[in-house]
């Protein structure tokens, strides 16, 4: 399960941290992964990006995000651009 909120609301009054919250599906119970400042505004410990967690998303899924692909304006385009590492630490 994966509950997080509107990126696009988000982004007016928080554009440098986020929260997502995963159950199941292979995911380690209980973890905490990164934080932000005291405000909520910047993320400072474990920062991770969208690409991040769409990468982790498909490796849980058994997807390879590397090797998934999409043809999109004549090329090859994947999920997590060129970037997106899974985040190791939150698997169970």
């Amino acid at each position: 399960m994966v509950c997080r909120p509107s990126f696009t609301r988000l982004l007016r009054r928080h554009p440098y941290g986020f929260t997502v919250w995963l159950a199941g599906g292979g995911v380690k119970g209980g973890t905490i992964h990164g934080a932000t400042d005291d405000y909520g505004y910047h993320a400072v410990e474990n920062k991770a990006e969208i690409h991040d967690l769409h990468a982790t998303m498909l490796h849980l899924l058994g997807i390879d995000h590397k090797r998934l692909t999409h043809r999109f304006g004549g090329r090859d385009m994947r999920l997590t651009d060129v970037h997106g590492e899974v985040v190791t630490g939150i698997l169970a």
